[in-house]
């Protein structure tokens, strides 16, 4: 028999099955208003298609639980839709549809060992670490005497993601970026 998750127990993370439907919950949040019954207002990441939606469920509601599992990963290639992992430990190669990692390989090389995301055994999405260290590979030099605060400029990585760093930032340094938000956090 599948485990039943009530509202109650949700946490980031879990997969939940939906209307026959599985997602992630990207976060949730508790809500017990003067009158009325409380509930709970959620994001939800669809496991298929990556959609992210905003679903409001009352407090006890029931749902099944979808197990994950994780295995370490090597990012060797892509090859046309798909990305081809390597678990480190068997050697076998997985494809991961493109798609269902998008967001994530903007902050991967070549060669990097990431988390594979299983979901009932089947590879769903990789997880990596709240932050990596890149290399800035493309950006406009700082402008002497352009030092009000917080002024940013765009800045190309070695794996091809943009985002706005600070002016004192170079081509060649290496810096951290926070791979949750796809935001500059300091010099490497």
């Amino acid at each position: 028999m599948a485990e039943m998750v009530s509202t109650n127990e949700f946490k980031n993370g879990m997969h939940i099955d939906v209307e026959g439907t599985i997602y992630r919950i990207v976060e949730f949040q508790h809500v017990k208003p003067g009158k009325g019954g409380a509930f709970v207002r959620t994001k939800l990441k669809g496991f298929d298609t990556g959609l992210v939606i905003d679903r409001t469920f009352r407090a006890g509601e029931k749902f099944t639980r979808i197990h994950t599992s994780v295995e370490d990963v090597q990012y060797v290639y892509e090859d046309g839709d798909a990305v081809v992992l390597m678990n480190t430990e068997t050697f076998e190669q997985i494809h991961l549809p493109r798609k269902a990692a998008a967001d994530e390989l903007q902050y991967v090389k070549i060669g990097d060992t990431v988390s594979l995301l299983l979901v009932d055994g089947v590879p769903a999405g990789l997880q990596l670490p709240a932050s990596v260290e890149l290399e800035v590979t493309e950006t406009e030099p700082g402008v002497k005497g352009d030092t009000v605060n917080n002024v940013l400029k765009p800045a190309t990585l070695e794996t091809g993601a943009t985002l706005k760093v600070p002016l004192f930032v170079n081509v060649g340094d290496r810096i951290k970026v926070d791979t949750r938000e796809g935001r500059y956090m300091s010099r490497a």
